[in-house]
C-alpha cells in the first residue's frame, strides 16, 4: 500500500541540507500573513490548506517555496490539473494560487516512495499573475539554485522591470516637483548610483547633518571614484561639470531630506535592480523615462534603442568573448552593456579574460557632454569599460585612428535621426564611418529610419552607392513600427547588416526579413514591454530565419539588390496566401455592407449568402498577375472639404484616407470621378475599397480602373485579396502608384487569366452577400 509519509521524508531530507539558507514549516507556518493567504486554500474546499511542507528565505522573504507529496507516481498530476487533494500537481498549484496573493511561491510537486521511482515538477507563480510557469528539470534541486534560477528567470525579470517602470515614472513625477531638469534627472541617478558603490559613503551618506554637505560628499565621491578607474584630466574635469548641478540645485543641497530621501528610494529600487540583473543599460531606461514627458533631445535626434533589440545585435553578429565591439554613437552604453553580457558569459567564469573584456574590447564614441557622463557611469556600475569611451566626435581622423589601433571586430550604432535634412549628417556617413574602423570582414550592425533604405535619388542615394562599393550589405530587417513608442518617436527604422571592406558582389544576394513583430504591446504608463513573455521565442526564429538565410512567405527573402533599388522585405517579399481564410472574405462583405446600412444605401443587411453552393477556394493552384495588368492604376482629383461643403450635402459619397466607413467621409452633390472602380489610400496603409457610386476625393486617393467587366462581387473579392497587401506600407514607405505597378497579386486562374467567374460565384456563396443586390 502507498505511503506518503515516505515521500514526505524524502523531501524533509533533501532540504534539511539546505537550512543555513532556508527555514522549514509543515503544514503551518509561523508567518500569519502566510496562515491568512492558506485560510481558504483546502484541497477539498471551504477551509484551510495545509502543504506539506513551507520553506521560506532568511535572505529573501518575498520567495516561499510549497512542497505537495503524493506516494504513487501515478497521482502526480491529472489532466486538467483540477483534483487537488488527489494530485501532487494540482494540490502544488491550488496553494500556490492563493500564496501568490502576497508572495512569488514556487511550486513543487513530488511524488514516489524512493529516491529512483521520485517524479519532480517545479512551477513559478509570480506575485499578482494570473497562472503559474514551468521551471527547472524534473528533479530536487538545492536551495541556492532554486533562489539564483527564480531571480534569473525572464518570468522575474519581466516583474522587476515592470516594477521598476512603476518606480520610475512615480519618481520622475517626484523630481518633476523638486523642479529639476529632465535632461540633469538621469545625471542625479547616475552620480548616486556611482556613490552607493563606494562602502564608506553608503554607510554614511545619512548622518550628514545639511544637505550642502552631502550634496558636495556624493559629488567628491563620484570623482574619486572615476578617478580611481583611470579617468583623469579634461575627461574627468568634463564629468565634474557634468555632476557640478548637484552641489548648487536648491532643491537637492538647500532643501532639507530631499536629496537623501532620493538616495534611498534609488537604493532601494534602481541599486537591487542592477545587483540582480546585471549588464541592463539602467540609465538608458532612465532617460527615456525621464524624457517622454518633455523630450528636449529629440531635436538632437536622440532615439534611445531598446534593450531587447541591443541584446538582439549581439546574438546576429554573433558576439563571443574574442569580439572587439565598437559604437561611435555610444548614447547610454546599450550596445556595450548588451555586447559585454554576451562576452562574459562566454568566457565562462575566466576572470582574466573577463578583465580583458572589461578593458579592452569595449569601446565607445559620444560627442554630447551630458550623455557622455551617462554611458561613462552606466559603464561604471557595470564595473566596466568606461575608460575607452570618448568624448569626441567620431569622424575626428585622430578619433578614426586611435579606435582603428585597437581592432574592433564588431560594430554596433543606432546614428543620431536627422531633424533638418539639409544641414545634419545623415544617418548612413555614421554607418560608413564606424566600417572604416573596423578590421576586414568585421560585422557592422545599425538601425537607422526606413528612408535610409528606400531612398533612390539624392545624397543617400549616393551613401548607399559609397557603402556597396566598399562594403557587403547583408540583411536588412524591418522593424516594428512602434519600436520607439517609450521615446515618444514616432519614426519606422530597420536593422542594416554589413560585412567590412568586402565590396558587395552584384551576384550577392542580400536577405531581408519582415520583423515587424517582437510581441511587445503597450501598456498605460509602462510603455512598451513584453507582457506575455513573447520576446524568447519570436528572437529565437528570427536569429534561426537569418542565420539560415531562409525564405518564408510574408516573414523573409533573400534578393540582389543595388544602390537604386529599396533595402526592404516589403518591397520583395511573397504575401503569405496560406494565411488567406473565408473570415477575411466575410470580413470584407461585413464592412461594406455596414457602410450600405449605417449611411441609407440599403434598407436592410441579410446573413444570407446570394447563392446556396459549396465552392473551395483552392490556393494552391492559383497564379500570380502583375497588378498592373488587372487594371490601370491612376490618381485622382483632389478636392478640398471646404469647396465640398459649398456644394452642399448630396448623395455622391467623398472619399478620403480613413480605413473605415468604406474610406467616405460624407455624402455631397458633386463627384469628379466614376464610380465601378476599386480606391486605395496611398497616405499610409494602403487600406483599398470598392467605389460602387461616382465620387470625390481626397488627397492621397488612389483609383484602380479595371481592364475588365466588374461587378460588385468580383470586387469584394479583390478588394479583400488587396487588403493582405497592406503589411507593406508604413510611414516610412506609402502605398504610391510606382510601388502598385510592382505588386504582384495571387489570383484563381482560368485558360492563364484570371478567373473572375469563379470569384464572383465565390462571393456569392457567402454569408452578407445577399445583401450586395438590396438598393434603396
Amino acid at each position: 500500500m502507498a505511503n506518503e509519509r515516505k515521500t514526505e521524508a524524502i523531501a524533509r531530507k533533501h532540504f534539511e541540507n539546505f537550512t543555513d539558507y532556508i527555514e522549514i514549516e509543515e503544514q503551518i507556518s509561523d508567518n500569519p500573513k502566510i496562515n491568512k493567504l492558506l485560510k481558504f486554500a483546502s484541497k477539498k474546499g471551504g477551509g484551510t490548506g495545509y502543504p506539506e511542507f513551507i520553506l521560506t528565505y532568511k535572505e529573501n522573504p518575498d520567495l516561499l517555496i510549497v512542497v505537495e507529496c503524493k506516494a504513487s507516481t501515478a497521482k502526480h498530476e491529472s489532466g486538467d490539473r483540477d483534483k487537488y487533494s488527489e494530485y501532487a500537481v494540482d494540490g502544488a498549484l491550488l496553494y500556490a494560487s492563493y500564496l501568490s496573493k502576497g508572495f512569488d511561491v514556487l511550486a513543487i510537486a513530488i511524488s514516489g516512495e524512493t529516491k529512483q521511482s521520485l517524479r519532480v515538477s517545479h512551477y513559478l507563480h509570480l506575485k499578482g499573475e494570473k497562472k503559474a510557469i514551468s521551471i527547472f528539470a524534473d528533479k530536487l534541486l538545492n536551495a541556492e539554485y532554486y533562489l539564483n534560477g527564480y531571480l534569473k528567470s525572464p518570468e522575474k525579470f519581466r516583474q522587476d522591470y515592470n516594477a521598476l517602470l512603476v518606480f520610475t515614472k512615480e519618481l520622475n513625477e517626484k523630481l518633476h516637483t523638486y523642479k529639476i531638469l529632465e535632461s540633469q534627472r538621469s545625471l542625479l541617478i547616475s552620480a548616486i548610483l556611482i556613490a552607493l558603490e563606494n562602502t564608506a559613503f553608503k554607510r554614511s551618506y545619512a548622518s550628514h547633518k545639511t544637505s550642502q554637505n552631502l550634496a558636495d560628499s556624493l559629488v567628491k565621491i563620484v570623482a574619486d571614484e572615476l578617478e580611481s578607474q583611470d579617468i583623469t584630466g579634461n575627461k574627468l574635469q568634463n564629468l565634474k561639470i557634468q555632476f557640478g548641478f548637484i552641489q548648487t540645485d536648491t532643491s537637492l543641497s538647500k532643501t532639507d531630506k530631499i536629496l537623501k530621501e532620493t538616495i534611498d528610494d534609488i537604493d532601494e529600487n534602481i541599486n537591487n535592480f542592477i545587483k540582480t540583473h546585471k549588464y541592463f543599460d539602467i540609465l538608458g531606461q532612465l532617460y527615456i523615462e525621464f524624457l517622454r514627458y518633455a523630450n528636449s533631445d529629440k531635436g538632437l535626434g536622440i532615439v534611445l534603442t531598446p534593450p531587447h533589440i541591443t541584446e538582439l545585435f549581439s546574438d546576429l553578429a554573433q558576439v563571443n568573448k574574442h569580439s572587439i565591439i565598437y559604437d561611435n554613437c555610444t548614447g547610454t552604453g546599450g550596445f556595450l552593456i548588451s555586447a559585454m553580457k554576451t562576452m562574459i558569459a562566454d568566457a565562462k567564469g575566466d576572470e582574466e579574460k573577463i578583465a580583458e573584456i572589461k578593458f579592452k574590447q569595449l569601446i565607445g564614441t559620444e560627442y554630447q557632454a551630458h550623455i557622455f557622463a551617462l554611458s561613462i557611469s552606466n559603464m561604471y556600475v557595470h564595473q566596466d569599460g568606461k575608460t575607452n569611451i570618448i568624448n569626441d566626435s567620431c569622424f575626428n581622423q585622430s578619433v578614426i585612428n586611435k579606435v582603428k589601433e585597437k581592432k574592433p571586430t564588431v560594430g554596433f550604432l543606432n546614428p543620431p535621426y536627422k531633424s533638418n535634412k539639409k544641414t545634419d549628417t545623415d544617418e548612413l556617413e555614421f554607418i560608413l564611418n564606424n566600417l572604416e574602423c573596423l578590421v576586414d570582414g568585421g560585422t557592422c550592425i545599425a538601425i537607422v529610419p526606413m528612408q535610409s533604405a528606400l531612398a533612390q535619388k539624392g545624397k543617400i542615394l549616393e551613401l548607399k552607392k559609397r557603402l556597396l562599393e566598399k562594403h557587403t550589405l547583408e540583411a536588412v530587417l524591418s522593424m516594428p513600427d512602434e519600436l520607439f513608442f517609450n521615446s515618444k518617436v514616432s519614426v519606422v527604422s530597420c536593422v542594416m547588416i554589413f560585412t567590412a571592406h568586402r565590396p558587395h558582389l552584384y551576384h550577392k544576394e542580400t536577405y531581408f526579413g519582415y520583423y515587424k513583430t517582437d510581441g511587445f504591446v503597450k501598456r498605460k504608463g509602462k510603455g512598451r514591454i513584453d507582457v506575455y513573455g513573447c520576446w524568447q521565442s519570436t528572437k529565437e526564429k528570427w536569429l534561426a530565419n537569418y542565420v539560415n538565410r531562409k525564405d518564408e512567405p510574408g516573414f523573409c527573402v533573400k534578393k540582389t539588390v543595388t544602390n537604386k533599388m529599396e533595402w526592404a522585405a516589403e518591397s520583395y517579399m511573397e504575401t503569405n496566401y496560406s494565411e488567406l481564410k473565408e473570415t477575411f472574405f466575410i470580413k470584407t462583405l461585413l464592412g461594406y455592407v455596414t457602410y450600405l446600412l449605417g449611411n441609407g444605401l440599403v434598407n436592410q443587411v441579410n446573413r444570407k449568402p446570394f447563392l446556396i453552393k459549396n465552392i473551395e477556394l483552392n490556393i494552391e493552384n492559383w497564379k500570380y498577375f502583375k497588378l498592373s495588368e488587372i487594371f490601370k492604376i491612376t490618381g485622382s482629383k483632389t478636392t478640398p472639404l471646404l469647396e465640398l461643403e459649398e456644394y452642399g450635402k448630396g448623395k455622391y459619397p467623398y472619399v478620403t484616407t480613413q480605413a473605415t466607413n468604406n474610406g467616405i467621409e460624407g455624402f455631397y452633390d458633386f463627384y469628379t470621378e466614376y464610380g465601378g472602380c476599386l480606391t486605395i489610400d496611398s497616405a499610409v496603409l494602403g487600406y483599398c475599397a470598392y467605389q460602387e457610386l461616382p465620387f470625390s476625393a481626397s488627397d492621397h486617393v488612389e483609383k484602380l480602373v479595371p481592364n475588365f467587366e466588374m461587378n460588385k462581387y468580383v470586387a469584394m473579392f479583390l478588394v479583400t485579396i488587396l487588403n493582405l497587401e497592406q503589411y507593406r506600407y508604413n510611414y516610412g514607405r506609402k502605398c504610391s502608384q510606382t510601388r502598385m505597378k510592382e505588386i504582384n497579386i495571387k489570383l484563381p486562374t482560368k485558360n492563364k487569366k484570371p478567373d473572375f467567374e469563379f470569384m464572383d460565384q465565390r462571393i456569392k456563396s457567402m454569408p452578407y452577400s445577399s445583401s450586395l443586390s438590396v438598393r434603396t
